[in-house]
């Protein structure tokens, strides 16, 4: 593992550590309202994507036929990685939101807390690798 990847891998943690560590701050600070959306946004949605990103990376999108632009499979990997990144992020919030309120144990911090070590845990996670892919059969074949 490279510096670089270390450091991207690390990123959603420290941002949810850094959302928690912005609670310090006055109840209405700008800065600690955008700390707190930035990570529950991006931040638990992030660390599950890159969890997954080799079996995600190993098979490229392909564009329609009459389309000819050469950028079209990068540019629709990222836009997916994006959405991904951002629905995965605003489920995680509402299952651990959902799980403190049936638990009765529900607030704002908490919901960050339990996130944040989530994010802390699936970016110590090893990462998927992509299965190889199946061979193509005939229908009704044994193989």
């Amino acid at each position: 593992m490279t510096p670089q990847d270390l450091v991207t891998r690390m990123l959603p943690p420290f941002g949810g550590w850094l959302a928690l560590a912005a609670l310090a701050l006055p109840g209405g600070s700008p800065l600690r309202g955008a700390a707190v959306a930035v990570f529950l946004a991006a931040g638990p949605g992030a660390a599950l994507v890159g969890l997954c990103g080799p079996a995600l990376r190993a098979r490229a999108a392909r564009g329609p036929v009459e389309t000819r632009r050469p950028d079209f499979a990068r540019r629709s990997d990222q836009l997916e990685r994006l959405m991904l990144t951002f629905l995965l992020s605003v489920g995680a919030v509402m299952v651990v939101a959902t799980v403190l309120i049936a638990t009765h144990t529900f607030s704002a911090q908490r919901v960050l807390l339990a996130l944040t070590l989530l994010t802390t845990l699936a970016a110590f996670c090893p990462r998927l690798r992509a299965s190889p892919p199946m061979p193509r059969t005939r229908k009704g074949s044994a193989l």
